[in-house]
């Protein structure tokens, strides 16, 4: 087997193979340097649910019941302190009880906290934050540590240049897919700053600060992973300074502390994003091609989910009903 992309999905894809018994190749000529290294690594289906794509809540929470046995045969940390959702002014806060009450319309606990309980939760936060709920079930990881470990166990090559031939390629190339399938996904771009701080937050601290969504993953020796911005393109992805100057302004406004935090990395990456917000997990219309595409945000998240779903389809032709990319694609000509 052939997997075609060496970001998490595509590694992720491979590992559960391998672990299968499967002999399975992977290539990419710049393995983990795609969205999956600046992604912010949070497992966090409940500040993810949405109105346009509930079922996205729903793949999540299947997801994420898979991570705590992903994270120990990889050797990584799982982190679970739960989010904090939080407003900056009454208009955010009117967002914030708004995706609390999509959490829980989807099945997520939610606990709403008064303002004294929401400092003493997170004591970085600015004392004109107006409130907030917690999201205890969600978790974050650090998604750099998971592509260390794939890459530890699986080798990529830049190429498929042997004689070695594949029966089943899995497509795993993130925003780019090779024609016929580029149509299926389009690239969003998403900018995410690293902060190194003495006091970092405690838990991740995603929210709206005067309407600018943002936020702020910790990690472990004081760095603050801030995201992210949004906008889709034709070009490549650079960092901008607008989208630099937003992420900060919106960050200092939840946390005021960070003002004094060294800045040691901008990046910036393109999210594989489909039309109707699902991912693409499963069998194409030609033989013996599979796609794995299509995550956009959710990529860190469904990786364990993803790599199950190509595993049990290649060995007993199962199909999730959510995610089949047959219904995104045309019907082959008569012949």
């Amino acid at each position: 087997m052939l997997v075609r992309g060496a970001g998490v999905i595509g590694l992720a894809v491979a590992e559960e193979l391998m672990c299968r018994g499967h002999e399975v190749r992977v290539v990419d000529p710049q393995p983990g340097s795609g969205a999956s290294r600046v992604a912010a690594g949070m497992l966090a289906p409940a500040a993810e649910a949405q109105h346009t794509s509930p079922e996205i809540w729903s793949l999540g929470e299947e997801s994420l019941r898979l991570w705590p046995a992903f994270a120990e045969r990889l050797g990584v940390r799982l982190h679970r302190t739960g989010t904090l959702l939080v407003g900056r002014d009454a208009g955010d806060l009117q967002a914030v009880r708004r995706q609390a009450e999509l959490a829980q319309a989807a099945g997520a606990r939610v606990e709403h906290l008064d303002r004294r309980a929401l400092m003493s939760a997170e004591p970085s936060l600015s004392d004109r934050v107006v409130g907030g709920v917690r999201l205890p079930d969600d978790h974050s990881v650090d998604p750099r540590a998971v592509l260390a470990a794939l890459l530890a166990r699986l080798p990529v090559a830049p190429e498929a240049s042997d004689p070695f031939e594949a029966e089943v390629t899995v497509l795993a190339t993130g925003a780019r897919l090779p024609s016929p399938y580029a149509h299926l996904v389009r690239p969003v771009r998403g900018e995410i700053l690293r902060l190194r701080t003495d006091d970092p937050p405690r838990a991740t601290v995603r929210g709206w600060a005067h309407g600018e969504p943002v936020y702020l993953v910790p990690r472990p020796g004081g760095e603050v992973v801030v995201g992210a911005t949004s906008e889709e393109h034709d070009g490549r992805p650079v960092v901008t300074a607008g989208g630099v100057r937003r992420l900060l302004e919106a960050a200092v406004a939840l946390v005021p502390g960070l003002d004094r935090a060294a800045l040691v990395e901008s990046a910036v990456g393109d999210r594989p994003s489909t039309p109707h917000g699902l991912p693409l997990i499963g069998p194409t219309r030609d033989p013996g091609v599979l796609l794995a595409a299509g995550h956009h945000r959710h990529g860190v998240l469904l990786a364990p989910l993803t790599a199950r779903l190509v595993a049990d389809h290649l060995e007993t032709g199962a199909v999730h009903p959510l995610t089949d990319p047959r219904d995104h694609l045309e019907a082959p000509c008569p012949t």
